[in-house]
């Protein structure tokens, strides 16, 4: 298989909350991958933006369908590998836990708090054991250029911050989001995680962009979270955010894309000896684990 630090950019594109198509996006079409891990949220929209290959999916079902807690995070991130994508930009709508970050501001996280329960979180277990290290979540140089493109397409952005992912799909209670802002969190949502966490183990460099759309429940101005606020300002962020789509790839076209060590990130983790793996646990590994399985396989 060839070395996929050596591919161009195709640049994956998970868009949540009220971000369920790129209308500019050039040679559009919508294509259904098939993912032996369960079915992915929807179709990809396969197309081109500024001459850089683009993989959109919409997190939650074009219609907003799927539910925080059941959205199979594998699969759709199975169905970004398979598509070819070498990098991928999550775009989520959260609350904010900290005065500075108001609706409308954008947040590149680069660290996570993971609450949530009721998920599988990993491609990999029993038959087939590998662990990969999650100290750094993100991709510095993914998450350097969304910023980037996010202040080109007018965003007021703040670069670093952690992210909170509760289980919900409930919004927080008030000793929860007190409690949250006491470990020094900075946003609040539903989705990233196992999200990014699953990007890490298919070798697939993530960068994340949270879109500040309320101030949770701790806020003594802003005491309940109402839908119809959230939505009001989450249609604002989504024309944002396919602007800054648009000058990501922008950038892109113009950086030709180098080696990242999460290219070969389960170099290190994968522990289970040849002999020992589980051809069935394998055989769904094809895509997200290829180059890894097929190179300890022939040593």
């Amino acid at each position: 298989m060839s070395d996929p630090a050596a591919r161009p950019w195709v640049l994956g594109v998970i868009g949540g909350s009220g971000l369920y198509e790129i209308a500019q996006l050039e040679n559009r079409e919508w294509r259904r991958i098939d993912s032996p891990w369960g079915a992915p949220s929807d179709e990809l929209l396969f197309g081109d933006l500024h001459g850089v290959p683009v993989r959109f999916l919409p997190r939650h079902g074009r219609g907003h369908r799927v539910s925080p807690s059941h959205i199979d995070y594998r699969a759709n991130i199975d169905a970004l590998k398979r598509a070819g994508c070498t990098d991928v930009v999550s775009l989520s709508a959260v609350g904010s836990l900290r005065k500075k970050l108001a609706p409308g501001d954008f947040v590149v996280v680069d660290q996570y708090i993971d609450r949530t329960f009721a998920r599988a979180k990993s491609f990999f277990g029993e038959g087939v054991v590998a662990h990969v290290s999650m100290a750094h979540p993100v991709c510095p140089r993914l998450s350097e250029l969304a910023a980037a493109a996010a202040e080109a397409a007018g965003a007021k952005v703040r670069a670093g911050g952690t992210y909170l992912c509760m289980e919900g799909p409930q919004f927080s209670t008030r000793a929860e989001s007190d409690l949250y802002r006491d470990w020094g969190c900075h946003v609040i949502g539903m989705t990233n995680m196992p999200e990014a966490k699953l990007a890490r183990e298919a070798e697939l460099p993530y960068a994340s962009l949270a879109m500040v759309t309320d101030y949770d429940c701790w806020h003594e101005d802003h005491a309940h979270v109402q839908v119809a606020d959230i939505v009001r300002v989450m249609h604002a962020n989504a024309d944002r955010a396919k602007a800054t789509v648009a000058q990501l790839c922008k950038a892109l076209a113009k950086t030709p894309r180098t080696p990242s060590p999460i290219d070969t990130v389960l170099d290190a983790a994968l522990i289970t000896s040849p002999e020992h793996r589980d051809p069935a646990l394998m055989a769904k590994l094809d895509a997200v684990a290829a180059r890894i399985l097929s190179a300890k396989t022939s040593a």
